[in-house]
């Protein structure tokens, strides 16, 4: 009983006990590594030729690899490490072969899964696989044509409208076949350029055909085709070996629950590798590897669509889904980025159409404009800003609204869109009745609740398995607050020091104006501008670098169940932080800037210093430049880094076994080591690359409409580039399954709720959009934007200026934007009417915008499923022809055995016999074992003559069983044969 409390506990256990059987690990020499490694390469098959043991049929599923030049490595409590955790594996029934490298000081261990094995994990990891094609015969099913299905109502019952069946059967067939020979006709052209330039080439990427899976079970093996050479995939063997890896421990003590798994002793330089191999090398073909690294990662070939199974088959489900979302997404991108061009087609067009631009550009109305600074600035003509203000129209103009409706369309559609494509994707995958409780524990976890000697058990709804519970008022609630308190400590930190980056530039613009020198003056805004920049990317970089320790540290505490709550946890944190680390300074530009700096008359001051203003483009303009700057810069500086830095690593790798002069050929596994491990993190990076930057694409596109277009045009390219990353710079991923692209998708839709906001108040209170209308409807008598510049600005008595120094220039007044009485009013500087009315002009476009996206999401969700009806009926018929395949090979090996056995009741007296047969064997036993005292002086000899005995007497002979059944049955001898007790 005690051993049962203590095994759910321990992170080495698992659901099924298995037989432990024996293994031999095999050595080799340097000189027969060197002929090993000549047959590898001079091997026509390189594909295949260097990834197995030595006898050429054991396949190589992982390779463990330790560095003498680590002096970690070399101490003896290392070298007990490895020996405690290579015991480890080969008692769960791994075999492993050990090959040294000449003169290379690299120890390489070839780690091979057995059957027994994969049978035995496979069943515990719950894995689908494919049942045996003769039992699986598909019934194709045949879709009618519209037209004849909208017909078949005329032909009535039998013996009824006998002329509507002479129209079924004359009229209707003469007409399908003319409309669809049309129809052919008009799209064959159509159908080939997409069949060789768009669509993946069936020649290169077959299909493999659709096939019924089940949940694996060794007492159903009779479904499955386990003999098969392709049964157990390479990404399941490497998954299998990568479980036992994390759960072996290598402590002589087993109570010890904290000494187990291969990252920790890759942490401790105990081993400096672990990774499964790729299928061969980029340049000779006959892999997998070479296939996708020249039909996938080519850059030529980036208007294909992807393989994606083919991915999924050698990557696994995770990289796979993931590319299956970047394709999606890139795809989607298309119809945005049209429509997002088209605006800004039409706004070039209209450019010189536009009143308010062209009266800015007017020189002959001499509209002086209050100084933009405290001390060195002079009063400027409007005319000077005529390029901002025709930019500005560019991306504020009429089409901007309906772009930014489109814009909030498009992304319900995106993520209504994806639900059913990856519905299609986790069906061809079997992954659609998978869930997550099914996954197993993590085995850190494990380990934390086993120290922590907890006693809460909870029943575990799917797996019906009882497992322990975290305690949730001493554990779970004050780990769960003390993340969110450090999360919002750093978010408030980061949102602190985008305002420190402003009170410096403020700062340092008052301070150089002191001096009064012309140079330093004229370059005060440029040094001001590129010196916060400098500090606000420090300030990133290494905000980066704590939020991902601390993220982790945060999640660990929390105590998640499985990999996949721990990877959303930690991603949530993540891109919490991240958000506010890149957006901060833009949502400063397009809310605050300039907002509430007060009026000539009045500033409004923090610390003495005048608060700062946008440019004379006005602060949209700003905000465009600025977002064009970070989203376009950003995806081009983490492509350049993404590439160098792994061929860095591999360069840096290969430099070191250079140096270790090794005299022969490298083989896979060395080529492998050369590569850049992948992390479990890995693709964290890339999806807050892809997802940052849909922010950019909806958040602020009512600001920046070519967003989607460059956004297009760079995620062309980042596939490929990542594909060839995957491919050339990296180990090969162990494979994971997941059910989805997990908390991301819950981000999008997050993303895209608050981007209707953002889009809403960035028009009313950014743009003119609002102003000009309100001019237009109510002031203007033409009901155009003539006057509307005139409207727009107020007087300032330059008497009444509050700056610290007066300009040089001399004027009795000047300009600003805003709209107060003018200086010769009694009520001067007053708000006016005019003001009023677009305040509410402004609210009332929040209200009503917002509402009617909503409205517009809301039947967008309604009108289209999350799952096609197509998909949904296919789902039911194989299930319906999965569980009649089950059942019927139940049936006939039921009626094997009933045939033997008549009745039950005969079955429980057969079996009376045979117990009482094994009790005078127990007997026989005993006497053996008294005879074989003698031989305890010979331990190998009294070994044999144990097994022999487990062995015999574990098992009854067919004319025991025989004698058993003869008294009942005894017409049944011929059969009786064929059962297994």
């Amino acid at each position: 009983m005690d051993e049962e409390k203590e095994e759910p506990l321990s992170p080495t256990h698992v659901e099924v006990k298995s037989n432990f059987i024996n293994t031999h690990s095999v050595y080799h020499s340097a000189e027969e590594v060197d002929d090993n490694s000549n047959n590898c390469q001079q091997s026509s098959n390189y594909a295949g030729s260097c990834l197995y043991f030595s006898d050429g049929i054991r396949s190589i599923d992982f390779v463990l690899v330790w560095d003498e030049s680590y002096t970690q490595s070399m101490d003896e409590n290392a070298k007990t490490k490895r020996q405690v955790f290579e015991d480890s594996l080969k008692e769960e029934g791994l075999e492993l072969e050990y090959e040294d490298t000449q003169g290379g000081g690299l120890h390489f261990i070839k780690v091979h899964a057995t059957l027994e094995v994969l049978r035995r994990y496979s069943e515990i990891l719950k894995f689908r696989m494919p049942m045996k094609k003769e039992l699986c015969t598909m019934h194709k099913q045949v879709k009618q044509n519209r037209i004849l299905q909208a017909t078949t109502f005329l032909t009535g019952k039998e013996g009824e409208m006998y002329w509507a069946t002479d129209l079924y059967d004359n009229l209707i067939p003469t007409l399908h076949e003319r409309t669809w020979s049309a129809i052919d006709s008009v799209t064959d052209v159509f159908s080939k350029f997409m069949k060789n330039y768009v669509y993946v080439d069936k020649k290169v990427f077959p299909d493999r055909g659709r096939t019924f899976t089940a949940v694996y079970s060794r007492d159903k093996e009779y479904l499955f085709d386990i003999d098969a050479s392709d049964f157990f995939t390479p990404a399941a063997r490497s998954r299998i070996v990568q479980f036992i890896l994390d759960r072996s421990s290598f402590n002589k003590d087993k109570t010890d629950v904290f000494h187990f798994g291969i990252e920790r002793l890759v942490a401790s330089y105990v081993y400096s590798a672990a990774y499964p191999l790729h299928d061969g090398d980029l340049k000779t073909p006959g892999s997998m590897r070479y296939l996708l690294y020249t039909e996938w990662a080519s850059i030529k070939k980036c208007f294909r669509y992807q393989p994606i199974d083919h991915i999924k088959n050698y990557f696994g489900i995770k990289i796979g889904l993931y590319f299956a979302w970047l394709g999606f997404y890139t795809h989607m991108l298309t119809f945005a980025s049209i429509v997002g061009l088209m605006c800004f087609i039409y706004s070039t067009i209209t450019l010189h159409d536009n009143d308010p631009s062209q009266d800015i550009c007017n020189q002959n109305l001499s509209i002086k404009m209050c100084p933009l600074c405290d001390r060195f600035c002079d009063y400027w003509d409007l005319s000077e800003t005529c390029y901002y203000a025709k930019v500005t129209y560019l991306f504020d103009n009429n089409t901007t609204v309906f772009f930014a409706v489109f814009m909030s369309f498009w992304a319900t559609m995106f993520l209504e869109l994806w639900k059913r494509y990856s519905a299609e994707i986790t069906h061809r995958w079997d992954l659609t009745g998978w869930d997550t409780q099914e996954e197993h524990p993590r085995p850190q976890y494990l380990a934390r609740l086993a120290h922590l000697n907890t006693k809460h058990t909870r029943m575990n709804i799917v797996t019906n398995t009882v497992e322990p519970k975290v305690p949730f008022w001493t554990i779970r609630f004050p780990a769960t607050l003390l993340s969110f308190s450090v999360v919002l400590l750093l978010v408030t930190l980061a949102l602190a020091t985008v305002l420190a980056v402003v009170l410096y530039r403020m700062s340092v613009l008052a301070a150089l104006s002191v001096y009064g020198d012309e140079v330093i003056t004229s370059y005060a805004i440029l040094f001001t501008t590129a010196t916060a920049a400098s500090i606000n990317l420090t300030c990133i970089f290494l905000f980066n670098w704590v939020y991902g320790w601390l993220a982790e540290y945060l999640t660990e505490l929390e105590m998640l169940r499985t990999q996949t709550e721990f990877d959303d946890s930690l991603t949530l944190k993540m891109y919490l932080l991240q958000f506010v680390n890149y957006y901060a300074s833009i949502f400063y530009i397009a809310f605050f800037k300039g907002k509430l700096v007060g009026f000539p008359a009045a500033y409004n001051r923090i610390l003495g210093t005048r608060q700062e203003e946008c440019g004379p483009g006005g602060c949209l303009t700003e905000l465009c430049i600025q977002l064009a700057i970070i989203m376009i810069g950003k995806q081009a500086s983490n492509t350049v880094i993404e590439m160098l830095y792994p061929l860095a690593w591999k360069w840096w790798n290969s430099v070191q076994l250079k140096r270790r002069s090794m005299k022969r050929g490298h083989t896979q596994w060395e080529q492998d080591y050369k590569l850049v491990d992948w992390g479990s993190q890995g693709l964290f990076s890339e999806y807050l690359e892809m997802v940052l930057q849909y922010g950019f694409v909806t958040i602020f596109v009512s600001a920046f409409p070519l967003a989607p277009l460059f956004a297009l045009l760079n995620n062309i390219l980042e596939m490929r580039l990542d594909a060839k990353k995957l491919l050339t710079f990296h180990r090969r991923f162990v494979s994971q399954r997941v059910r989805d692209i997990g908390v991301w998708f819950k981000i999008l839709n997050s993303v895209g709720k608050l981007a209707v906001i953002t889009n809403a108040f960035i028009i009313a209170f950014t743009s003119d959009f609002v102003p000009r209308t309100v001019y237009t409807l109510m002031i203007s008598d033409t009901h155009s934007l003539e006057g509307f510049l005139n409207n727009s600005l107020s007087f300032m008595n330059t008497s009444d200026l509050d700056l610290d120094s007066p300009p040089k220039t001399k004027l009795d007044y000047c300009r600003y934007s805003d709209y107060r009485e003018p200086p010769w009013k009694e009520n001067k500087y007053e708000r006016t009417n005019m003001y009023w009315r677009v305040l509410a002009a402004r609210l009332a476009f929040v209200v009503i915008f917002e509402n009617v996206v909503v409205m517009v999401v809301l039947f967008v969700q309604w009108l289209v499923p999350d799952m096609p009806s197509r998909l949904r009926d296919q789902i039911h018929r194989e299930n319906y022809i999965t569980n009649e395949i089950i059942i019927a090979q139940e049936a006939k090996r039921a009626r094997c055995n009933s045939s033997i056995f008549n009745s039950v009741e005969d079955m429980k007296q057969v079996f009376s016999r045979i117990r009482h047969l094994s009790e005078n064997r127990e007997d026989r036993a005993d006497l053996l074992n008294d005879r074989d005292d003698d031989d305890d002086d010979d331990p190998e000899a009294a070994q044999k003559k144990s097994n022999g005995r487990v062995s015999q007497d574990s098992k009854f002979t067919k004319e025991e069983i025989k004698d058993a059944a003869l008294v009942h049955k005894p017409e049944n001898l011929g059969e009786i044969s064929e059962v297994s007790v």
